[in-house]
C-alpha cells in the first residue's frame, strides 16, 4: 500500500510513522505536515528528525500553519511537551522539506498514483482541504482516505463534545466530510481502547533499543499527562490505530454514515451523524489487544 502520512508529531505520530515504517504492507512514500501538537515548523523538523532517525528516503512537505480564517495556534505543550517530544527539547534540524507545499504534493502524489494511495490524516484537516479545493480530481484520485479524528458516539476529549483533530480546524474537515471521498473515521470511539501501559514501552524497548527506546523516553510525558487527566494507566495508539487501520480493516467495525461538524457554540468541532452528507465508514468498534499486539510486534522489528 502506498501511504502519505499528514502529521503533527507529537509524541503518538512518532509512534505512528515507526510503525508505517516497520510494515512490510506499507511503502510510505512521503509525510506531510501541519500545525496541531506543535507549530507547524516544528511539527515539519520533528518529521525529519524521525525519516533521518529510520533510515527512510522520502520528502517531508510543510502544509498549514494555522486553522481556516486564523492566524495564530496555540499547540498542545501540556500533552505533547514544549517541542513535541515530551522532555526531549534539543532536537536537531536535519535536512529541508520539500520543495512543494503538502497540498500541492498531495495532490501531485494523489494524481501519479491514481487509484494507489492512501492517504492517512493525524492530525487537523486542514491540508487535505486545501487538496480538494486545488484540484476538483482529487478526491477521485485517492484509492482510500483515513483519518484518525472525531467522536461520534462517545464524548470529545478536548472539550465534551469535540476530539482534538477536528476542533483545531472545525471548518476544514466540515469541508473534507463534505466531498465524496472514500473515507475511514478512526475516533475516540475505538482509539481509547487500545491502551499501551508503561510495561508496554519498556518491552518496545528492551526488543528495539534505538527506536523504540526513543518511543519509550518520550512517552513518558504523555503517560503522566493520561494519569493526571484521566486517571488512565496508558496512553491509546490514536495515530497508530489509524494507520493500522488502512492496512487491517477487518480488526475494526465499522458503520457507514455522512458526517457533519458543529462549526460554531458550545459545541463547535463536534462530529455529528448526518444523513444527506456523503457516506463515511466510522470505526465503532476494535480489537484492541490485536491491535497493540500488532503495534508491538512491527515496531519490536525497527533497530
Amino acid at each position: 500500500m502506498k501511504l502519505i502520512i499528514d502529521t503533527d508529531p507529537g509524541i503518538d505520530d512518532a509512534m505512528a510513522i515507526a510503525y508505517a515504517a516497520a510494515a512490510p504492507d506499507i511503502e510510505l512514500i512521503g509525510l506531510t505536515t501541519i500545525f496541531g501538537n506543535t507549530h507547524v515548523h516544528q511539527s515539519s523538523r520533528n518529521a525529519r528528525f524521525l525519516v533521518d532517525k529510520l533510515g527512510l528516503k522520502i520528502p517531508v512537505a510543510e502544509g498549514a500553519p494555522f486553522a481556516r480564517g486564523e492566524d495564530r495556534h496555540a499547540p498542545s505543550e501540556h500533552v505533547h511537551g514544549p517541542e513535541g517530544f515530551g522532555d526531549i527539547t534539543e532536537i536537531p534540524q536535519i535536512g529541508e522539506n520539500h520543495v512543494q507545499p503538502a497540498a500541492e504534493f498531495l495532490v501531485e502524489m494523489a494524481r501519479k498514483h491514481r487509484g494507489e494511495l492512501v492517504i492517512c490524516a493525524i492530525g487537523p484537516l486542514t491540508n487535505i482541504a486545501d487538496a480538494i479545493k486545488l484540484d476538483p480530481e482529487f478526491a477521485g484520485n485517492l484509492a482510500n482516505l483515513v483519518i484518525m479524528g472525531g467522536a461520534v458516539f462517545c464524548p470529545g476529549n478536548i472539550t465534551e463534545h469535540a476530539e482534538a483533530n477536528i476542533y483545531h480546524d472545525a471548518k476544514a474537515a466540515n469541508e473534507v466530510f463534505a466531498a465524496p471521498l472514500p473515507t475511514v473515521l478512526v475516533g475516540l470511539d475505538v482509539t481509547l481502547k487500545t491502551l499501551y501501559e508503561t510495561a508496554d514501552f519498556e518491552n518496545l524497548a528492551q526488543k528495539s533499543p534505538e527506536m523504540g527506546g526513543f518511543l519509550c523516553d518520550i512517552s513518558r510525558f504523555y503517560l503522566k499527562f493520561y494519569k493526571e487527566i484521566g486517571g488512565l494507566e496508558g496512553c491509546g495508539l490514536h495515530d497508530s490505530t489509524a494507520v493500522i487501520a488502512c492496512t487491517h480493516e477487518p480488526m475494526f467495525e465499522m458503520v457507514e454514515t455522512g458526517l457533519h461538524v458543529v462549526l460554531d457554540g458550545p459545541e463547535i468541532g463536534a462530529t455529528r451523524v448526518d444523513p444527506m452528507r456523503p457516506p463515511v465508514r466510522v470505526c465503532r468498534d476494535v480489537d484492541g489487544a490485536g491491535v497493540v499486539r500488532l503495534f508491538t510486534q512491527r515496531v519490536a522489528s525497527l533497530p
